[in-house]
């Protein structure tokens, strides 16, 4: 849920993962050979920038937005594309969750995608979008009228992903992610994703639980985005990624706080 900014003040103390870490590897970004003298990932920071802010991205998030069943803020976020590349063409270096997700399932194309906080499925779409048979994963406690927004619920989130074309499976858990996570990944040990969002609980000590209960099962090669780590209202946010992923030697992270809310993007190193 969001909270105030006096809920989600920066913290000294965070969570850390727990847990064994899988040593699944993300295919489309891995390289092996019978001796392998490098570590096998190959997309770091800088591609993981030239990912981001590939020529057309905004463009296709924009159509993207407009496929999907119309609300209050897809609208507003569609005129926020269409007015920054109306003004600023292709120099326009923007980034939020939805041009995130299009740039790491395009590169990736993920079997399995996890997602904290779903609510009406834009960004389970996104990934659909580019990876039609990707098996989807959504975790929500489905709160009405989320951050002022209406939240109707996993069946008009299935209708979304029609929209756009998904024909792999969809699951979805409801509840608090808190005690929700930890019982899906306890009856499911070998579970492993190659893409997973963190954009459900906004208090500091809350996001920072979400990812550290998610990391063991990224992937190696496989990427961690993060919803609004610079939302003035939410100071804590920035400090979870910063302190769990983007100064973390088992990541190589991307952060874009210029406009927006921004995002952060990382692709686990080992």
């Amino acid at each position: 849920m969001w909270t105030t900014a006096a809920e989600s003040r920066p913290v000294e103390s965070l969570p850390e993962p727990v847990g064994e870490w899988t040593r699944d590897h993300a295919a489309a970004t891995c390289f092996f050979r019978s001796s392998n003298w490098y570590p096998p990932v190959l997309a770091g920071v800088r591609t993981l920038e030239e990912w981001l802010f590939a020529a057309g991205l905004i463009e296709e998030a924009a159509a993207l937005t407009e496929r999907l069943s119309p609300d209050d803020y897809g609208t507003y976020v569609t005129a926020w594309y269409r007015e920054g590349l109306a003004r600023y063409g292709s120099s326009w270096r923007y980034a939020d969750i939805i041009t995130a997700l299009l740039a790491a399932s395009r590169r990736l194309v993920p079997e399995r995608y996890l997602e904290i906080g779903v609510r009406r499925g834009r960004s389970l779409c996104t990934v659909a979008s580019q990876a039609p048979d990707c098996a989807l994963y959504g975790f929500d406690l489905w709160v009405s009228n989320y951050a002022g927004i209406e939240n109707p619920g996993p069946e008009f989130v299935r209708t979304e992903l029609d929209r756009v074309g998904h024909r792999g499976s969809v699951q979805f858990v409801n509840g608090d992610s808190h005690q929700t996570l930890p019982a899906f990944f306890a009856a499911h040990p070998d579970l492993t994703f190659d893409l997973i969002t963190v954009d459900g609980d906004h208090s500091t000590l809350g996001a920072a639980q979400d990812i550290c209960d998610v990391m063991p099962r990224l992937r190696i090669g496989g990427i961690l985005v993060f919803d609004d780590v610079c939302h003035p209202a939410l100071p804590g946010l920035r400090q979870v990624w910063q302190e769990l992923v983007a100064s973390q030697p088992r990541f190589s992270a991307v952060t874009f706080d210029e406009a927006g809310y921004g995002v952060g993007m990382a692709t686990r190193r080992f």
